[in-house]
């Protein structure tokens, strides 16, 4: 029994009584948002999304809308590419602010890690169908170890590769030609003032995804496919070698006239690979699974495995050497220094 004397508790456990709830439980309900509207997330800023309204079959229909991430989203990460569904106010009139509720399952997922021993995985664009790698001819000079580490990541995401080779005015191309024919890679070759026909082609009703090197042209590249777009160009460190940063974001560009987007993504210095294992790369060249199946236990596939059943297959006439050999070099990108 407590007692007050003078305003205190005789009882000195009476205060410490668990209270009472006073809020009601929470609904294990969650709101539907089939209904929702659906929109491609075209850049991300600082915790702020753009994105671009589109209809039942995923075409764009306006406007662009400024949104946040909803907090059931949880630590689900959204991307540029990304097809998501908002709630809220989606007019995109200035001052306004709508949600994403739920992003939409990802066809596709480009991926990197910022080292190779980094365990974390840095989804880049999603929903791509083509990865097209920038690399200049000169100034700054090509750098093969970087093209074959963006093209494993490529191959791992499941988007077909396109090496556009620029600053043709510079140095010739034959060379980097010849180093990625075995592997079947379509490459377009372009100059300053240049015809882009040919690239114009290969981009057109596809989602391509723009990745390289700082200072290899993405930025000019874009400028010219979308006149008017205005995506800031750098020059290259004539002590270094090494382009600036331009582009600070990936950004979703729709294409006139042909049809298709282009993603133009900030330059890299580094391609970590930490995520994709030979088994991964291997997936990417549909020929030479069968004969890896007479392969020892663990075989890894590369120059330095011993009884690979690869070095049977081209000696017996079934597979070209030099189509073994850029497998070989995709497997041997993995172990490469990751910054280049």
């Amino acid at each position: 029994m407590s007692r007050r004397r003078g305003g205190i508790h005789s009882d000195e456990h009476a205060g410490f009584d668990r209270p009472r709830r006073r809020s009601r439980p929470r609904t294990k309900q969650r709101p539907d948002y089939s209904d929702a509207p659906v929109g491609l997330v075209t850049t991300v800023d600082r915790g702020r999304f753009r994105v671009l309204l589109l209809n039942e079959t995923y075409e764009p229909v306006g406007p662009l809308v400024t949104t946040t991430k909803a907090r059931s989203l949880g630590r689900k990460s959204v991307i540029v590419g990304d097809r998501v569904r908002l709630d809220g106010d989606v007019s995109g009139a200035e001052g306004t602010l709508a949600r994403i509720v739920e992003v939409l399952e990802r066809t596709t997922v480009l991926r990197r890690t910022a080292d190779d021993d980094d365990p974390f995985e840095r989804p880049v664009v999603a929903n791509a169908d083509q990865l097209v790698i920038v690399t200049a001819l000169a100034d700054p000079p090509p750098r093969t170890g970087m093209i074959d580490r963006i093209l494993v990541a490529g191959y791992d995401a499941g988007l077909d590769p396109l090496l556009c080779l620029t600053k043709a005015d510079l140095a010739s191309p034959d060379e980097l030609i010849g180093a990625y024919a075995p592997l079947g890679v379509p490459v377009v070759v372009t100059e300053p003032g240049a015809d882009l026909t040919p690239l114009r082609t290969l981009l057109a009703d596809k989602v391509s995804v723009l990745v390289g090197h700082s200072g290899v042209g993405k930025s000019t590249l874009v400028n010219a496919l979308i006149p008017g777009i205005d995506r800031a160009t750098g020059d290259v460190n004539v002590v270094t070698g090494r382009g600036r940063h331009t582009s600070t974001s990936a950004i979703a560009l729709e294409l006139p006239d042909h049809g298709g987007w282009v993603v133009d993504t900030p330059g890299v210095r580094s391609f970590g690979l930490s995520h994709i294992t030979p088994a991964d790369v291997l997936k990417a060249f549909p020929d030479l699974v069968g004969f890896t199946s007479d392969c020892p236990r663990g075989c890894a596939h590369d120059d330095e495995a011993t009884d690979c059943a690869l070095d049977d297959a081209w000696r017996n006439g079934d597979v070209p050497r030099a189509r073994i050999e850029s497998f070989r070099r995709m497997i041997s990108a993995r172990k490469l220094p990751h910054e280049m």
